[in-house]
């Protein structure tokens, strides 16, 4: 694939799960990978694996040791790393703002830091891995939708400001997915997400076509198309089986 061969990637949160999966499949396409992760061992055995480079480390931070990793330049930032934070309106202020920190500044701190040299050279790739909860909600898991809506609020912003300057983004946004994130949404991911969830690297395998077709948005459940086009054309309608999903939740726990 000529967009990515040859290309210096960096993707946070690449230890395991949908990270993982984009990493290898990146390397496998003829990328030069940096596998970033909070775990250095899971950084490691994945660098190791796709002979890849691992930087581990703070996702928000990581840019300056990746791009030194590569030579001097990330032609491909894939911001992953995420955090499932589930819990209401009550939950502690500590765990809203782990959850803004991670979902949606670390973006930010990575394209300030990566965009100086993009807008330069008039081209640079910016991958979002956002969620279908970035787009339309996910019951028992405020501080998680909140942030995801301002995640994929975020890559929207990057590209309608400087897509004419060269740069591309993309926002995944999958529903389930079978990773350790999945099994920690306990019985609302059992209700809503499992029936449908798909392997990581379906994900990867999706922001691949994505690319390839210059796409915006990536869906790698499609139906979630339908659901987006409802929520915004009908939002009572939207917010009926939302509920309806909430109280059956409510009644099975």
């Amino acid at each position: 694939m000529g967009a990515v061969r040859d290309a210096g990637v960096v993707v946070t949160g690449a230890g395991r799960g949908i990270g993982a999966a984009l990493a290898r499949r990146f390397a496998a396409e003829g990328a030069r990978v940096v596998v970033n992760d909070l775990d250095a061992d899971r950084a490691e055995a994945v660098a190791d694996e796709i002979g890849g480079i691992a930087v581990p480390g703070d996702a928000a931070t990581t840019v300056a040791a990746a791009r030194d990793a590569l030579g001097g330049t990330v032609d491909v930032y894939c911001a992953n790393a995420g955090l499932g934070s589930g819990g209401s309106e009550a939950a502690p202020e500590d765990v809203w703002a782990r959850a803004w920190d991670v979902n949606v500044m670390a973006h930010v701190r990575a394209a300030h830091a990566l965009l100086p040299g993009w807008l330069e050279r008039g081209a640079g790739r910016f991958v979002s891995t956002v969620s279908a909860a970035g787009l339309l909600t996910m019951i028992g898991a405020a501080p998680y939708s909140v942030t995801k809506h301002g995640a994929y609020a975020f890559a929207e912003w990057l590209s309608l400001t400087y897509r004419h300057r060269g740069l591309k983004v993309h926002a995944i946004c999958p529903q389930g997915v079978h990773t350790d994130m999945l099994a920690a949404t306990g019985s609302a991911g059992d209700l809503v997400l499992r029936p449908t969830a798909i392997e990581p690297e379906d994900v990867a395998d999706a922001l691949l076509q994505g690319i390839e077709e210059d796409r915006f948005l990536i869906l790698p459940h499609p139906e979630v198309a339908a659901y987006y086009r409802v929520r915004a054309t009908d939002p009572d309608r939207w917010l009926s089986g939302m509920n309806h999903l909430q109280r059956a939740w409510e009644a099975n726990r």
